[in-house]
């Protein structure tokens, strides 16, 4: 029997913990995570709703009562750092304690309770960590990013690897609740004077607005449940835009406790809902984005991303976390190298269109193929799909997303059986095709390899004008079997081409 004491095997290895605390206007968060990396994984997660920024519009300071339950959220969060052994703490602070005339005093006694330093962020610095939050997490980002707080919002123009000058405007949640009087009609004037003249928002129209912030995605938790999304990942939701303006538009005028799936809302976010969709309103209004995206990244890893080094940053993030996943979950890490060398191998032969998001996804796909195979064969399927369609991957979108789970879905129960035709619904015909193609190929792959290194490099499959070859070197020709041949049919029937096995000798 293994010992109970014997170190986690689910863990990356010489991968040091690190937290980060981010002390909001709303609330006063601990992620820490496995480690610094181009991926990172949180360990823990968790916030506590102090409502720091309530009322300093009006009053200028921190409420006490809003300071002792923010103290005592921290003075938690550092013993959980000293149980979970994280020597690394890292602490900012927002709006709330920027903006209030006693947020010193409140830093001093921050400081002490969470036993690291606090970095105040200003609102550039604050929208420039924003923005690399998106760059570690999208997958060749173009558009503004906006991070609705509770303080205030934070805009800036984001291409690729590159930021533009952060804007920051007074229309965080609490912020605009508190110079509204709670009147709709004048949070709406507030926020359309203060967008008006916004560079970054003059820099959105038919790009990407990137939405980060609680208040922005527990309205998107709404959308997808009101349209019964068959995803739950939040990272990457894609709202058109004509979409977002109308379910705004419902949100502003209803009341919120009134709308279907509302208690999937926690109490203290709800009462900003309204807040969040007249600025969401008027951004789309202003600016006519191509598309509104919603990010589960923000200003915490945009940090822990400006920490690395050049090299690392230049990873992708989808490649680099599916790389983690097959060390930490696969028979024969190595192999996945194997079987997507073998893969582009037969896609070339075929002469199949290959786009380099294609040839992406499809390493991916082969990063994870072998991730369920402690499950019960009956479930390596439904449980591969799910892992994939619920993983806290970055750098990918839904439909990419989708793609994956259905390929490795293929892979252990064959082409005949039905894969969640809901999530079916987010991918084109032609990622659908492509797919049943890379599921069918592994199908014929782990036949021949076992899962195991060192097989598919001498077992090529290509196409030679009208047939599938697969050719077998005379020391595998055993290998070839009625499981193989009926496999190989399956996959040369979607590809138009008749199967053969060659063998040498």
């Amino acid at each position: 029997m293994t010992p109970m004491n014997a170190q986690a095997q689910g863990r990356l290895v010489n991968a040091a913990p690190v937290a980060i605390v981010d002390i909001g206007s709303n609330s006063v968060r601990l992620v820490a995570y496995e480690g610094r990396s181009r991926a990172p994984t949180p360990i823990f997660n968790e916030k506590a709703f102090c409502g720091l920024g309530r009322g300093v519009v009006t009053t200028g300071a921190l409420a006490e009562e809003a300071m002792a339950r923010a103290l005592a959220a921290l003075a938690r969060f550092e013993a959980l750092c000293r149980i979970m052994g994280v020597r690394d703490v890292q602490v900012v602070a927002t709006a709330a304690a920027r903006d209030a005339r006693n947020g010193p005093e409140f830093l001093d006694r921050a400081e002490q309770a969470i036993g690291a330093p606090i970095q105040l962020l200003s609102g550039r610095r604050e929208a420039e960590l924003s923005a690399l939050g998106i760059i570690s997490s999208m997958h060749e980002p173009d558009g503004v990013v906006g991070d609705l707080g509770g303080g205030s919002l934070e805009l800036i123009e984001v291409s690729g690897r590159s930021t533009g000058r952060g804007q920051t405007l007074p229309l965080g949640g609490l912020a605009l609740m508190d110079a509204s009087g709670k009147s709709s009609k004048q949070a709406m004037k507030i926020a359309r004077e203060a967008i008006a003249d916004s560079e970054p928002v003059r820099k959105l129209a038919g790009r990407t607005f990137y939405a980060v912030g609680g208040t922005w995605r527990a309205l998107a938790r709404l959308h997808m449940l009101q349209r019964s999304y068959p995803l739950n990942v939040m990272h990457n939701y894609l709202i058109p835009p004509r979409d977002a303006a109308d379910f705004v538009e419902l949100i502003e005028r209803v009341d919120i406790d009134s709308l279907n799936a509302i208690d999937a809302i926690s109490a203290q976010r709800r009462p900003l809902l309204a807040y969040g969709a007249i600025v969401l309103d008027e951004i789309i209004k202003r600016a006519r984005p191509r598309a509104i995206v919603v990010s589960a990244a923000g200003v915490r890893e945009g940090l822990l991303y400006e920490q690395l080094s050049d090299e690392a940053r230049a990873e992708d993030p989808l490649l680099s976390a599916a790389a983690e996943f097959n060390v930490l979950r696969s028979r024969a890490p190595e192999h996945a190298l194997e079987l997507s060398d073998w893969l582009d191998a037969l896609f070339r032969s075929a002469g199949l269109e290959d786009t380099a998001e294609d040839v992406r996804l499809r390493r991916a796909a082969c990063l994870l193929a072998d991730i369920a195979w402690r499950a019960h064969p009956d479930y390596r399927g439904e449980q591969a799909f799910d892992i994939v369609a619920n993983a806290s991957f970055t750098g990918i979108d839904h439909p990419g997303r989708a793609f994956i789970a259905m390929a490795l879905a293929i892979r252990h129960i064959g082409l005949n059986e039905t894969v969640s035709p809901q999530v079916r619904g987010l991918v084109s015909a032609r990622l659908l095709d492509r797919a049943r193609i890379v599921g069918a190929a592994m199908r014929v792959a782990y036949m021949l390899s076992a899962a195991m290194p060192g097989v598919l490099p001498r077992t090529p499959m290509r196409v030679r004008k009208k047939e599938l070859l697969l050719e077998l070197p005379a020391d595998l020709a055993s290998l070839a079997n009625e499981r193989v041949n009926n496999r190989l049919k399956a996959l040369g029937k979607i590809i138009g081409r008749e199967p053969r096995i060659a063998t040498a000798g």
